[in-house]
């Protein structure tokens, strides 16, 4: 089954990459006000990477978890999102937290509710 998740997440970001465009998949590159996190992302090929990677896992469980499960879904995020802006300008930091919140989608996928 991860398998199947990380390939689906490879076939539907790889439309994305290498496109040289200044974004990554959860925000403008291009913002005058980005933040440090956002700023390192931004110039970080590595970090771009796992930003689409963990924006493309989020919208596929999106669609795939019922609608009680994706309220939760999405206040995990938010507050996923305020740790990683803890990690400031720090890359280690940063790429410890994608790390972490794509195993947690991956245990999500293991756990959704599928028809026999």
């Amino acid at each position: 089954m991860r398998r199947s998740l990380t390939l689906a997440i490879l076939a539907i970001s790889a439309t994305g990459l290498g496109s040289g465009a200044t974004w990554a998949a959860s925000f403008d590159c291009d913002a005058k006000e980005l933040k440090p996190d956002e700023k390192v992302i931004c110039d970080n090929r590595a970090l771009n990477d796992a930003d689409v990677r963990m924006t493309t896992t989020f919208n596929l469980l999106s669609g795939l978890l019922a609608m009680g499960s994706r309220g939760t879904l999405q206040d995990e995020q938010t507050a996923w999102l305020k740790k990683r802006q803890e990690c400031k300008a720090d890359v280690a930091c940063i790429k410890a937290a994608y790390d972490e919140r794509m195993k947690q989608f991956e245990e999500t996928y293991k756990n959704i509710n599928r028809p026999l």
